[in-house]
């Protein structure tokens, strides 16, 4: 893993992380890879945002990995802030090397820096591999999640 830099994703990497983004079955009925217009005006969205962190993952100079770190702020708890991981994904050439703990572990250490004092992520409720992943990782699924699409 020496040879995996982490940095903020930059306009160049967007054909690479939506292609990740829609590398699955629940991705490919939501993400557009062929029109990247929407994700270029998102990408200024977060870059302009303080509290957010859209980075990527690369090794010998290719995109592998994507993820997306916010950091909220709040009242409950004492006045605790909280960072919450979203859109984690690995090139499915790199899965089960070991990136995906490197990134994990690389989002709970940022969110400790930035004064965090708890880490919350979603999954999908049929992604039964990625909860495995993460309760290994000492996430507990501790919360019933609810959406409503707008």
């Amino acid at each position: 893993m020496g040879d995996l830099e982490i940095r903020p994703a930059v306009a160049d990497d967007l054909p690479a992380i939506v292609a990740m983004l829609a590398d699955d079955p629940l991705g490919a009925t939501r993400e557009s890879p062929d029109d990247l217009t929407p994700y270029v005006a998102a990408l200024q969205r977060l870059a302009d945002d303080p509290n957010q962190r859209l980075v990527v993952a690369v090794r010998e100079g290719r995109v592998v990995g994507t993820l997306q770190l916010t950091i909220v702020p709040g009242l409950s708890r004492k006045g605790a802030t909280r960072s919450i991981i979203e859109g984690v994904r690995v090139h499915a050439d790199e899965r089960g090397s070991g990136l995906g703990t490197r990134f994990i572990e690389w989002a709970i250490e940022e969110s400790r820096r930035q004064g965090c004092q708890l880490v919350q992520l979603t999954s999908d409720a049929t992604r039964t591999d990625a909860h495995r992943f993460y309760e290994r990782l000492g996430f507990s699924a501790s919360h019933l999640g609810f959406k409503l699409q707008l």
